[in-house]
């Protein structure tokens, strides 16, 4: 096979592809076997019609578009190997030529991965910020955990305060009539929560248990229920009893109540070590993120629009998986929040732009330092991601492959080199 290579504007390669006459020769003999087997003429049986009369009743060319499907992607893939480029979007076929003992011809156009021209990325003079934790940060933790392990005590007291946990039974009533979704019993309200509409928590205050309260309120005018927005309402509720929110004193027992501690300083000891331990990821994660920026301004390269929008459809892809995780697709979210799909991705082009260039940036300093991932670590990664289940190593990394996955593996297990080898040389 020959191949002859034409670099064009905007990272764009046009590939001519020559393939031998016996392979153009076998296609077409592949392509016969196949569509035979759906043919039926006079004096035939269906599946048996010969070559030289099929090709006389429906012309030659009834063979080539399968014969096209046989040679030419396994011919594009040789191409690219031998011209030794990087394509980033799916080829542009042209001028396929085909006939029975001559070579057969193609033409490709594809875009390929940019020149990326690399400046500095080592040495950079970047410092991590210092971790910094004081005595107050682990005073709210533990505050927070106190709220956490909080319970309601029935207080002996018959006037509801602000502040308490009033048990209801409430019905409303829209000009008279009970409206759906407006009762409830045995509800458990916070008096000053601003959880309930305006002006209901207010008007209990100061009403007494057992008694039946009547409340007026107005539904804002942005209400969720388009039925009940901007409408007057009257509550009837009935104040069944008052509870108050009671608070562990932080002392050993709370410590051993919290996570089976031997003492509250062992509890203080035990949050300060995980606060420090987050506050030094967290450092981490921005002292890469200024390395990672540096040398992506550091760097010149033109990125593609389809590697923004490869990364756009990645960034998508994480989205739905997090919301899969809480039962909710991405359609539905973009339908709850009112997003447009368009917009979004008008809006996180600029990220998505900024991570493209950023791993272009990343593989151009695997390609310099010569950086690579090797069979053995590609195996011991698998072995890792098997350990404890089933399946064999040599079964899921088949799996892998079969399934186009084992390249983004690879790729990231390369990413993650390159960290390394930049974390070591800043």
């Amino acid at each position: 096979m020959e191949v002859a290579k034409e670099v064009l504007e905007g990272n764009k390669v046009k590939l001519k592809v020559e393939i031998e006459k016996e392979r153009v020769n076998d296609a077409l003999d592949k392509a016969y076997k196949k569509v035979v087997k759906d043919v039926s003429l006079p004096g035939f049986r269906k599946g048996r019609v010969p070559r030289h009369i099929l090709e006389a009743r429906y012309g030659k060319e009834v063979l080539h578009s399968d014969a096209f499907d046989f040679l030419v992607p396994q011919a594009y893939m040789e191409a690219v190997k031998a011209a030794e480029i990087e394509p980033i979007d799916q080829p542009e076929i042209e001028d396929f030529y085909i006939a029975e003992n001559e070579p057969a011809t193609f033409t490709a156009i594809v875009q390929v991965k940019p020149e990326v021209e690399l400046g500095q990325y080592t040495d950079l003079g970047i410092e991590k910020d210092q971790v910094n934790l004081s005595d107050d940060e682990i005073e709210e933790v533990l505050k927070r955990q106190q709220e956490q392990h909080a319970y309601l005590e029935t207080v002996d007291r018959d006037t509801v305060e602000e502040g308490d946990f009033a048990i209801i039974d409430f019905t409303g009533f829209l000009d008279g009539e009970e409206f759906p979704g407006g009762s409830a019993e045995e509800y458990t309200l916070e008096i000053g929560s601003g959880y309930f509409i305006p002006g209901f928590e207010d008007q209990l205050v100061g009403q007494k248990v057992g008694e039946e309260v009547e409340v007026k309120v107005t539904f804002p005018e942005d209400y969720q229920a388009e039925n009940l927005a901007g409408k007057d309402a009257v509550f009837k509720v009935n104040i069944k009893e008052l509870k108050v929110k009671k608070v562990p004193e932080l002392n050993d027992d709370f410590a051993r109540e919290a996570g089976e501690f031997e003492s509250l300083d062992e509890l203080k000891e035990d949050i300060k070590e995980k606060l420090l331990k987050q506050k030094e990821d967290q450092v981490q994660r921005e002292y890469e993120e200024k390395i990672l920026e540096k040398i992506s301004d550091n760097a010149t390269v033109d990125v593609p629009e389809v590697l923004v929008n490869n990364e756009l459809d990645m960034m998508l892809q994480n989205m739905n998986y997090s919301l899969s995780q809480q039962g909710v697709n991405i359609e539905q979210y973009f339908a709850f929040m009112g997003i447009d799909p368009e917009d979004w991705r008008k809006d996180n082009w600029e990220m998505a732009e900024k991570r493209a260039k950023i791993n272009l940036v990343l593989e151009a300093i695997a390609k310099k330092e010569g950086i690579e991932v090797s069979d053995e670590e590609i195996d011991k990664r698998i072995e890792e991601m098997t350990e404890g289940s089933e399946q064999k190593p040599e079964q899921f990394k088949a799996f892998l492959m079969a399934s186009g996955q084992l390249d983004g593996l690879v790729h990231s297990m390369l990413i993650g080199k390159v960290y390394d080898f930049l974390m070591a040389n800043n």
